[in-house]
């Protein structure tokens, strides 16, 4: 239907007879003379309709905003006054011999110029993504996963296709169930991560495996969270932690220098977990952000201000400060709304000091805690934190986690409302991750990865006597504060992963019934392996320069687990679902 598309005709066509196939982005009569801006996925080219041409005048003049059209001219140079250099096409204009509308359209719900509501676009997402900058981001996620794809298809990988309809596992959140018509009262889950499979493949022997994986996951609701998302999935046979690392720290720097044309430090810095949670709260620790934690216990564990002391003195707790410079500079208004934000993250209060003049000593301080610290322990923290004339100190106290939690969100939030986040991809490993986590509700551990990775223990004894303070061999990849990629060496003998499964609180006919086939491939030679996963979304998402993956997919949820542009979910119809051998119980309250 066309030999051109309408952003790349330029000069070199000049005199040549072209046909193109748009949307009309904007009609002009300019005194007799009609011009239709005609765009498709590559740009936008100016069509001139000449009033002697009665019957493409006549549909020129028919013509309203995105019409679909199929315009047939002759390339010639523009007047030299009307040049847009911006534009590729901004030499050139086409003399249009025929306009045909191939589709008229209604009146739009919004102009694709307008800046309308998250929700209206995705209601309308067809006509969200004609807008060339939703282009632009999706073709740049294509560019990304066919980087990948191309990267690892040169180096041995085997990209491998894995089970959608698959047997519900724990793995960290809930299952999407399906259920099963042949099989009543059965269900298959959709497979949070191809992550049990992979391993298998391992066992088989594939080697080395790759896939552009679609998972799932039923989570509570979070604003830049999908129930469905994509991931590059990795797997190597007979590798250790360094092995991987090394393999895909290339892959990231290429693809990233190849999609967008950054170039990321090499090598990237390593970090342990207890490191990042230390300095910066968060284990993914945002480095364009020069503020960190430090820890001050030792020097208020003394006073009598018990807020202070009381953790200090708790093998559990923390005391930590983190140093604002020309922090003097913020209101009080501004400091106290910083209390309500820190509160989200667990923080009972926010405690700060203002250097008005270190000079000064105490009278040079302005805090509604200065009274409650002695000279000792002020001289202690100042030094610490290396505090200046016009800095604000900043407090938090209590349990090390909450504490950790609530610092390292302050920390974030002062970094980027008051303009501290370095223009720079910051890179980074982070290593070295608690084994499990303790839950004291249900009274048992949870993993802090998965269950099936291992523990940098190697003795199933030693591990059951110390699993309060076992180390794993999980290892994330973190970008500017966004974790991009997640993996370990994955458990490969029956006895740990029965050992760990044990230490999960599922017992030996749970782990059976749920994990059985895992366990049975474990006892026929299963190599040492390990992996990786990367999000796919994510990674667009910085590439892209967005703060929301929802920018980089076609057809996102809200943050409320819902699709807009189809209504879903939606209730069934009860035939359909008495042939499933469902019935709904709906809601008492």
């Amino acid at each position: 239907m066309r030999s051109h598309h309408c952003g790349l005709v330029d000069e070199a066509l000049d005199g040549q007879t072209v046909t193109l196939c748009g949307w009309a982005d904007t009609r002009r009569d300019h005194g007799g003379v009609i011009f239709i801006d005609l765009r498709d996925h590559e740009g936008i080219v100016q069509i001139v309709i000449e009033p002697d041409n009665a019957a493409a005048f006549a549909a020129a003049e028919a013509v309203r905003y995105e019409f679909c059209l199929r315009v047939t001219g002759r390339v010639r140079p523009r007047p030299a006054s009307q040049v847009n250099e911006r534009l590729r096409t901004g030499r050139i204009e086409i003399l249009a011999d025929t306009v045909e509308v191939l589709n008229a359209a209604a009146p739009l719900p919004f102009m694709l110029d307008d800046a309308v509501s998250e929700d209206m676009r995705l209601r309308y997402r067809y006509l969200d993504i004609r807008r060339p900058e939703v282009q632009r981001r999706l073709r740049l996620r294509t560019k990304l996963v066919s980087a990948l794809r191309h990267y690892l298809d040169a180096r041995s990988f085997q990209d491998i296709e894995t089970p959608i309809l698959t047997k519900a596992t724990p793995e960290g959140a809930r299952d999407y169930l399906v259920p099963s018509r042949v099989h009543p009262g059965e269900f298959f889950a959709l497979p949070q991560s191809p992550q049990l499979f992979k391993q298998l493949l391992m066992m088989a022997g594939m080697d080395r495996y790759y896939q552009i994986a679609r998972c799932f996951r039923d989570e509570d609701l979070r604003a830049d969270r999908q129930p469905e998302f994509t991931q590059l999935d990795m797997e190597f046979a007979f590798v250790e932690e360094r092995d991987v690392q090394d393999f895909v720290e290339p892959m990231i720097r290429h693809v990233f220098q190849e999609v967008v044309g950054v170039a990321l430090a090499a090598p990237f810095p390593r970090m342990t977990y207890a490191e990042a949670m230390r300095r910066y709260g968060s284990d993914k620790p945002d480095l364009r952000i020069a503020l960190e934690l430090v820890d001050v216990a030792e020097h208020v564990r003394h006073v009598d201000f018990k807020v202070f002391s009381g953790p200090a003195s708790d093998a559990g707790g923390r005391v930590a400060a983190l140093r604002l410079p020309k922090g003097a500079e913020l209101t009080r208004k501004q400091i106290d709304d910083l209390g309500p934000h820190v509160a989200k993250y667990g923080a009972k209060g926010l405690a700060w000091i203002r250097v008005d003049d270190l000079a000064n000593g105490r009278e040079g301080l302005t805090s509604p805690i200065v009274k409650f610290l002695d000279d000792r322990a002020i001289d202690g923290i100042f030094a610490a934190v290396g505090a200046q004339t016009g800095d604000v100190i900043f407090f938090g106290a209590g349990p090390y986690a909450t504490v950790s939690a609530f610092m390292g969100a302050l920390r974030l939030k002062l970094g980027h409302d008051l303009g501290l986040v370095e223009d720079a991809w910051k890179p980074l490993w982070v290593v070295d991750f608690p084994m499990f986590e303790f839950d004291a509700e249900a009274n048992r551990y949870v993993a802090l990865h998965h269950p099936f990775t291992a523990p940098k223990i190697d003795d199933v004894a030693d591990l059951r006597a110390n699993a309060a303070f076992a180390v794993s061999r999980g290892y994330d990849m973190v970008l500017n504060g966004n974790e991009i990629g997640g993996g370990s060496i994955r458990i490969h003998r029956p006895d740990m992963q029965s050992a760990v499964f044990d230490l999960l609180g599922i017992g030996a006919e749970e782990a059976q019934a749920k994990f059985g086939f895992l366990l049975d491939a474990l006892k026929y030679g299963a190599p040492p392996h390990g992996g990786i996963a990367f999000g796919i979304d994510r990674i667009a998402a910085l590439m892209a320069g967005t703060d929301s993956i929802r920018d980089v997919i076609a057809f996102p949820k809200t943050a409320s687990a819902q699709c807009l542009l189809t209504s879903a979910p939606s209730p069934i119809a009860e035939a359909q679902l008495q042939e499933l051998h469902i019935r709904v119980v709906k809601p008492t309250t």
